[in-house]
């Protein structure tokens, strides 16, 4: 991997969000998301008052009763019964599994004054004790934003690539979310499974938000870019009047094409288009397709509008959707565990529309989803046919707007790899 830059900008909404970039940035600690959430909320604790001498950090197991964690956090029977009927904000039988809990106590072996309920990353829910009464109130954490510039070029896969490039500005959580927003960004264009190669490379300003608690969550992606064997593409979030889309590129035109480059929003391919060696059948066969290895029950989406000409039984393939698109086009999709509600032959689809779900149906040795592009009634590498499919161009009247927001934007994803100080604005 070579070297890349991560680098920290701000920006103003007045000034269509972008004027300028920061490069000063705390190195935040990597952790797991479990890790940080729970080690957020601890640092959270540290403002309290010096009498609380007491504090039990627990997590709510799968299937435990809050009864059973208070309990196990000093609260007697009794007391536990009133604290449960203080609850009004939430469904004490309603929570969810693995949320932190905090008991306080003013003094070593007494019973908690206070519980804690980390409900949300920034989101608390406080219960405090007066004799055997208890009372809520519910705490909102403010978050603050900025925005970074991060820069990265690919080696491996595009996770390993934010990783590294990442590190200094996010946690592990975070660097997750920017690289499966990256990935939406470009979804009709680029599939990230399989068409990155080694010396390809990224830039992507997008909005960081930090609680006072030390958690770091992103926010909108604002613009990218990606170079791709030399070609570089870009993004630019715009708001049209009269075309759809969030992005468009350099020529102005919408990132939303006629169709996906690939049915599943997680994935990853176990074999390639091509001769290949048959698992089940034994028998070296062209497979005409693209193999995507996921989860039994990932939801499959539709990669572009159309009727459903078949859902049903195709031997081999197992359950088998067959949808027709304009111009010729028909997907394929196999090995399905079963379809969406609705979705049926006559059936109409909208592009990312969930209409099934993957499985291992018929010739499989385990779930994964089988993905075909037919053109004209001849089946096409995926890759190739559905490149390219360029969106509507932003209309001359709005042109003019669109070209400045694009300076602007430009202008600081590429004043990220200079050495530059701080411009000293203040983030929204």
């Amino acid at each position: 991997m070579k070297a890349v830059i991560a680098r920290a900008a701000t920006y103003t909404v007045a000034a269509i969000l972008v004027v300028g970039a920061t490069y000063a940035t705390p190195r935040l600690p990597q952790k797991k998301p479990a890790e940080e959430l729970l080690n957020a909320q601890q640092q959270s604790m540290a403002t309290l008052p010096v009498a609380m001498l007491r504090e039990r950090f627990d997590t709510l197991a799968s299937g435990e009763s809050l009864r059973s964690v208070f309990a196990r956090g000093g609260v007697s029977e009794v007391l536990a019964s009133q604290a449960l009927k203080a609850l009004t904000i939430i469904n004490p039988g309603r929570v969810r599994a693995g949320m932190p809990i905090v008991f306080r106590s003013a003094a070593p072996d007494s019973a908690p004054t206070e519980i804690v309920l980390h409900l949300a990353i920034d989101r608390l829910l406080h219960l405090k004790r007066d004799g055997a009464s208890w009372t809520e109130s519910e705490e909102q954490l403010p978050w603050t934003t900025d925005t970074i510039v991060v820069s990265g070029n690919i080696s491996s896969t595009l996770y390993d690539a934010m990783d590294s490039s990442a590190a200094d500005l996010l946690p592990a959580g975070a660097r997750q979310q920017l690289t499966w927003s990256l990935a939406d960004v470009f979804e009709y264009k680029i599939d990230m499974s399989r068409d990155l190669q080694p010396g390809d490379a990224f830039r992507v300003m997008a909005e960081r938000s930090s609680s006072t608690s030390g958690a770091v969550r992103i926010g909108k992606v604002l613009a990218a870019t990606f170079t791709l064997s030399g070609s570089e593409l870009q993004a630019i979030r715009y708001a049209s009047h009269h075309v759809s889309g969030d992005f468009f590129d350099a020529n102005g035109r919408s990132l939303r094409a006629a169709f996906l480059r690939a049915p599943l929003e997680f994935r990853r391919i176990s074999s390639t288009f091509g001769g290949r060696f048959h698992p089940i059948l034994g028998v070296w066969k062209q497979h005409k397709g693209t193999d995507y290895a996921a989860s039994s029950g990932t939801p499959v989406r539709a990669i572009g509008d159309g009727t459903v000409v078949r859902a049903g039984w195709g031997n081999g393939y197992g359950n088998v959707l067959e949808i027709r698109h304009r111009n010729g086009f028909v997907s394929r999709y196999g090995h399905l565990r079963g379809f969406a509600s609705g979705v049926h032959t006559g059936s109409h689809v909208a592009i990312g529309q969930t209409v099934a779900y993957v499985g291992m149906t018929g010739l499989a040795t385990g779930p994964h989803l089988h993905f075909e592009v037919l053109v004209n009634g001849v089946q096409r590498d995926p890759r190739s046919a559905l490149r390219d499919r360029s969106g509507d161009p932003v209309p001359a009247s709005e042109r003019p707007a669109f070209e400045t927001q694009r300076a602007l934007m430009m202008a600081v994803l590429e004043s990220s790899s200079s050495a530059t100080s701080p411009t000293g604005l203040a983030a929204r």
